[in-house]
């Protein structure tokens, strides 16, 4: 659990910490009331009638009654804000004139602004002093010249897309933080979300990378550089993650174990050595590791180091299901690469000054299933492998096949960091091969190559709130507000309709979705099921306790909570039905847009405890990061939502070092296996560049108020040299986080105390936190 230092905040004879603001180009600068009284003296000028006019105390008071407010926030407010608090303070005094002469010359101002607005916030990025924009997105750096000029052409994108792409009321719902249009900085263009790479059909039959032809692999070596250049293309193509599995490559571990027998019978023929079968057949297999070794290292490395146009790593997850392939050789070989992936895995990879450190991609997902769930299991020890390398570096994720075969009928993994695909309904000869895969099977259901058009997503809490707790005006709220995200969503898919092929040729001509001829559009890859798209939704923990004024965890909160949750799925349903687009209920992974949900529910309803006193709200249906519930109880608990939660959600549970306890780890992992279909374990794995110190690297307050993440061990505070790695979103994030999802992590509880933990070496799933 990230530690919470308060030390800063008790003493009130120690001086106040500076107040700082946030500027509309996104700066933090030092609060300054003198502004603020310069500002309320130009419309007291410009009021000719004396009587009406402020005095010098009554500015005075108004200043100081901002900077209270600002003070007690506890987080920077912006600068549209504090003109709220001046304008509502001026009609406080019942000084309408100046009020209004105020209210005029911000409009005026404004109205300038907004003509170099975009300006200001380029600026902010080129010369890096953009504290949201170096906080936006935890896996990039906002130093490095690729991710500066992707942000730059994203501003534009997000200009553009709500001056002209955009109805006005969608584009203030957003705004306003009622709901979110996810990824305007990418909407310009003609770009879906995320996909299930159809490698098997790019390997197998050939495929086109920038133009040039690729061949059918001839060594699991060769197959591992191909699959990573096509994942590199893939990303540069798409804004969302993408899921590529290891099934795919199984079948060329004996195409390199056949070649390499061939060419030592020839080398022992031609050196005149007999060697038995036996002895031929172990150094054959000795050979074959060292491949599949080579080759899964090539796959990581380079997926790790490679960076995509949008200038961070690849954000690619790596699946691994022995029950994609059959019984037999091919099923050992991808037991074998399972193996090899998570060993290194485990072992981590190397910095800049050679400490060993987990890298944030690629992700991994591992299959529990009935034969490598259990001791004595054919496959356990690939489960304990996962088990230690979750315990070590966080990953990988688990889905459940025992939960996925009776939630979905079908086993298949999820997009990026957590959409899922719904299940296959086009199996017949007339649409079932939609995208012209020359690997697809009459009857056989299909899920690589498939991919999402994108999300919206609708704020619960901002609901809630509106209704005044009145839960008859809730679901009339819920109503207006799911018909907004409709219309969103289907800009997003109008979007989308009439994109030629040719935009992105290794998605829609080449394989990775479809093999489309040039000049064809991707219109019939929206519909019947082959894309899906998804509606969205966030704090259903803070809904839930405003309107029932009890967690979701008690009886009551379940059944608002659950209703709230089916709500959502019917309109889905609705939607689906009328317009053959499979819209989907989506467990939104917020990052930055958890602090801008907060921050605008702090402006428009102030702070109500456990609802909008923090800044940032709980993502999806999770428990509350504070609420003290054992690990056992909250996947239980929470699978009861996740099922309302098709499109795509994950569990997780919080705990502390476990690399001494592995059987408490398979404990939990076989809770998941028989409980949830989809969950993770968050440990913590840090490492501070200046003393060596590994560990937990906690959260304090330096002297401004700002959480800054601190070393224990030697008080090192700057961030280039520490390596901190937590999961905040589904997936691991390593450059920082924005103040709200900062103070997330800081507030979380552990869900398995150490005493939980037994002398045995085992976890007592019965013990109350």
């Amino acid at each position: 659990m990230a530690i919470y230092d308060e030390s800063l905040d008790g003493n009130m004879d120690i001086e106040a910490p500076q107040i700082y603001i946030m500027k509309r180009s996104g700066e933090r600068v030092i609060f300054d009331g003198e502004k603020i009284a310069n500002a309320i003296r130009k419309a007291n000028k410009e009021e000719g009638i004396l009587s009406d006019k402020l005095t010098e105390e009554q500015i005075a008071a108004i200043v100081n009654g901002i900077e209270r407010d600002a003070r007690n926030a506890s987080r920077d407010l912006s600068v549209e804000e504090i003109q709220d608090k001046v304008e509502n303070s001026l009609m406080a005094t019942g000084k309408f004139n100046v009020a209004r002469l105020y209210i005029t010359y911000r409009y005026k101002h404004n109205e300038l602004r907004k003509m170099s607005n975009i300006d200001q916030k380029i600026s902010g990025i080129v010369e890096r002093d953009n504290e949201e924009v170096k906080q936006e997105n935890s896996n990039k750096n906002p130093t490095v010249l690729s991710v500066q000029r992707d942000y730059m052409a994203g501003e534009w994108s997000r200009y553009y897309t709500n001056r002209y792409l955009l109805s006005d009321d969608i584009v203030a719902a957003h705004k306003d933080g009622l709901i979110h249009f996810h990824d305007a900085d990418y909407f310009a263009q003609h770009m879906h979300n995320c996909c299930l790479v159809n490698l098997g059909d790019m390997l197998d039959n050939g495929t086109c990378i920038s133009g040039t032809h690729i061949d059918t692999p001839r060594s699991f070596n060769t197959a591992c550089t191909v699959a990573s250049q096509i994942v590199a293309q893939v990303a540069s193509s798409q804004y969302g993650g993408q899921t590529i599995t290891m099934s795919h490559l199984a079948r060329y571990v004996d195409i390199s174990r056949q070649k390499i027998s061939q060419r030592l019978k020839a080398e022992f023929a031609e050196a005149g050595v007999d060697v038995d079968e036996e002895k031929l057949k172990k150094i054959v297999e000795d050979e074959v590791r060292r491949e599949v070794e080579s080759g899964c290292q090539t796959i990581q490395y380079q997926l790790i180091t490679l960076q995509s146009t949008n200038g961070q790593a690849p954000f690619v997850t790596v699946f691994m299901y022995l029950h994609e392939v059959p019984e037999g050789q091919i099923r050992d070989d991808l037991a074998l690469i399972i193996e090899v992936m998570l060993k290194q895995r485990i072992l981590g990879v190397k910095d800049n000054r050679g400490f060993y450190i987990t890298p944030a991609f690629p992700k991994l997902i591992y299959v529990l299933q009935d034969d490598n769930i259990e001791e004595g299991s054919k496959y356990f020890y690939l489960t304990k492998l996962a088990a230690e390398c979750t315990a070590k570096r966080m990953v990988p994720d688990y889905i459940s096949e025992k939960m996925a075969l009776a939630m979905k009928g079908d086993c298949y993994p999820c997009m990026g960091c957590r959409s899922f695909l719904t299940p296959d309904r086009f199996t017949d000869a007339q649409k079932g091969n939609l995208g012209n895969a020359k690997n697809y099977v009459e009857g056989v259901h299909k899920y690589y190559g498939r991919f999402n058009q994108g999300v919206v997503t609708i704020n619960l809490v901002d609901a809630a709130c509106s209704s005044g707790g009145d839960e008859a005006k809730f679901w009339e709220i819920m109503k207006d507000r799911l018909n907004l995200c409709h219309r969103a969503l289907r800009l997003r898919h109008e979007r989308l309709l009439g994109t030629p092929s040719d935009v992105a040729p290794i998605l829609w001509q080449d394989g990775a979705l479809a093999r489309l001829k040039p000049g064809e559009v991707i219109d019939r890859l929206l519909y019947d099921g082959y894309s899906t798209i998804s509606l969205g939704y966030a704090g259903l923990a803070e809904c839930v306790f405003y309107m029932k004024g009890v967690s979701h965890t008690s009886s009551a909160g379940d059944a608002f909570g659950l209703k709230v949750m089916q709500l959502l799925n019917d309109s889905c349903a609705q939607w689906k039905a009328e317009e053959n687009i499979d819209y989907s209920v989506y467990g939104t992974p917020l990052e930055s847009t958890t602090y801008k949900f907060a921050k605008a529910l702090q402006k428009r309803f102030g702070k109500i405890p456990h609802v909008t006193d923090k800044n940032y709200i709980t993502n999806s249906y999770h428990i509350h990061v504070t609420e003290e519930i054992d690990a056992f109880a909250k996947l239980s608990k929470e699978a009861e939502f996740q099922r309302l939660s098709p499109g795509g959600a994950i569990s997780y549970v919080e705990v502390p070092n476990m690399q001494d306890n592995i059987p408490a780890v398979l404990a939990i992992m076989k809770h998941i296996y028989d409980t949830i279909l989809y969950a993770e374990l968050n440990t913590k794995s840090d490492l501070c560049d200046v003393c060596g110190y590994s560990g937990e690297i906690r959260v304090v307050k330096d002297s401004t108020g700002k959480l800054v993440w601190e070393c224990p061990n030697c008080g090192n505070r700057e961030q280039a040299r520490m390596h901190v790695a937590r999961r905040t979103c589904g997936y691991i994030g390593t450059q920082f986080w924005n103040q709200g999802r900062t103070a997330e992590i800081a507030d979380r509880v552990l869900h398995i105390g150490l005493g939980e933990i037994q002398e045995t070496g085992s976890v007592n799933p019965n013990a109350s936190h």
